[in-house]
């Protein structure tokens, strides 16, 4: 009873900082609704600006992602997956087609252009392969209703998906912390760990959740 309360606050937590951050995000994206080329982020893209696939694949990133920070939430409670199974259906089809075919692709267009050259643009681009491999997997296991792998494989979606906001987490720390580290530096080592350090615990939780499952069988 107790470990199973302590699981639930945990993700409640979990909940509320991913909805904080989503909140976060939304405000950092209004400003690029007015579709001006100095805005923010792309004052650093100014070379590639100019580029109508690279400047449509930002649009399409910048103003869709934020959904399937929601509906990928939504995915991960067991409640409603028992108490709303319809919601739950809903909102994994809206989340596989947005990263199947908007946030994917997008961000994928977009890797190929990142800062911090090629060490930050392969990381990004084995991100977004991931994110879109993990995600189509997932949609097939469920199609197949084979639901532990259909599981496990969109929580290490999520994970990926988490990346946006562990990213510029991990951006505020170096900020706020004053770390000692050149800016290219600090680029490149926040691209990698923004997301391989998730799926690092996605797979620890997994594993954990497996060898549970397990002992209550034996």
């Amino acid at each position: 009873m107790i470990q199973r309360s302590i699981k639930r606050l945990l993700f409640f937590l979990i909940t509320v900082l991913i909805l904080y951050g989503a909140w976060l995000m939304l405000r950092l994206t209004l400003p690029y609704t007015a579709f001006n080329r100095y805005t923010d982020f792309l004052m650093t893209k100014q070379l590639v600006y100019h580029i109508r696939y690279w400047r449509v694949s930002f649009y399409v990133h910048v103003f869709i992602s934020i959904t399937v920070l929601i509906t990928g939430l939504l995915q991960c409670s067991r409640y409603l997956l028992q108490k709303y199974p319809r919601l739950h259906r809903s909102s994994g089809k809206t989340y596989a087609v947005i990263v199947l075919f908007f946030s994917g692709p997008s961000g994928l267009i977009m890797s190929f252009y990142a800062n911090g050259g090629w060490p930050a643009r392969i990381s990004f681009v084995l991100l977004s392969l991931l994110w879109i491999g993990s995600t189509g997997m997932g949609w097939r296991y469920a199609l197949q209703r084979r639901w532990q792998q259909h599981g496990n494989m969109m929580l290490r979606s999520y994970a990926l998906t988490l990346s946006a906001l562990t990213l510029r987490f991990y951006a505020y720390l170096i900020d706020v912390f004053n770390i000692p580290i050149r800016p290219v530096t600090s680029y490149i080592t926040i691209a990698w760990l923004s997301w391989t350090l998730n799926l690092l615990i996605m797979e620890w939780w997994i594993s954990a959740r497996r060898k549970n499952a397990l002992s209550h069988t034996q």
